[in-house]
């Protein structure tokens, strides 16, 4: 029902925008009650202390939740830490992290984003395969399956391969799926020729699969070939899947080593 409305508070002493909110009924009063040492309380408290009350106001009304959730957002977010809110509110993984315009963003700037990719081998997952078939995978556990679900198909991955450095950059051609549902070429993705025959451990499980993206590699190099230096600076974590925003050290030195334009690839 198109009953909410979004609300600000205003600090009667300068006129400044401290606390936005969404609400129905009466909530836009409720916080003239609440105790506490929020900063949003402490300010109330210093307005009226000065014999003063907050101003309320309702800026925007008749909105389905949705809607009003994605407006205090965004008011939220543009006025950032100079609103007492103690969140960025729902929809926050939509919007622009705060003092990041001197970068330029994948997901942002650009259409697709641009990805570190942990190859993590062992029992379930070997290099030489990924190149062959085209793919990239993780799972065997919920954590490492949702890391997998986070791709989304245009993105780009670099793909690093501890002990040996960065190894390859594709594109995600298909989003993850359980292993059991991935085809390729039109033949079930377990019945092909795979070096790792354990990858179908926990197949059935939906926490537990291993889940796989198909990947058009764009340069892919073996463990031997191996693109790292020494106290460079590049980055590398153990997660599956991690951003590259504002990797400028490893972005260039990937650009140099694979002869890529990752912007390029991800505009």
């Amino acid at each position: 029902m198109d009953e909410y409305y979004v609300y600000v508070y205003i600090d009667p002493r300068n006129h400044e925008e401290f606390y936005y909110g969404k609400g129905r009924g009466s909530r836009k009063s409720d916080h003239l009650n609440d105790a506490g040492d929020s900063e949003k309380t402490k300010r109330i408290k210093e307005i009226r202390k000065a014999g003063l009350e907050p101003i309320i106001r309702v800026i925007a009304s008749r909105l389905a939740e949705k809607d009003a959730l994605l407006i205090e957002t965004t008011l939220i977010w543009k006025l950032g830490k100079f609103t007492t809110n103690l969140a960025s509110g729902h929809f926050a993984g939509k919007f622009r992290p705060h003092n990041t315009l001197h970068l330029e963003l994948s997901g942002f700037d650009f259409q697709n984003r641009l990805y570190y990719y942990n190859v993590g081998e062992g029992p379930h997952r070997n290099w030489e395969d990924y190149v062959r078939f085209g793919f990239i995978s993780a799972g065997q556990g919920k954590r490492w399956g949702d890391a997998m679900k986070g791709f989304n198909e245009g993105d780009v991955v670099v793909a690093y391969l501890k002990g040996s450095g960065f190894v390859g950059v594709g594109k995600i051609t298909k989003a993850a799926e359980m292993i059991r549902k991935v085809y390729v070429n039109g033949k079930r993705f377990l019945d092909q020729p795979l070096k790792c025959t354990n990858m179908d451990d926990n197949g059935d499980s939906a926490e537990k699969s291993e889940y796989v993206a198909l990947v058009k590699w764009i340069k892919a190099f073996t463990r031997d070939e191996a693109k790292w230096k020494r106290k460079a600076g590049l980055y590398t974590t153990t997660h599956v899947r991690a951003s590259l925003d504002g990797q400028a050290e490893t972005i260039a030195f990937i650009e140099k080593e694979f002869g890529v334009d990752l912007r390029k690839l991800i505009v």
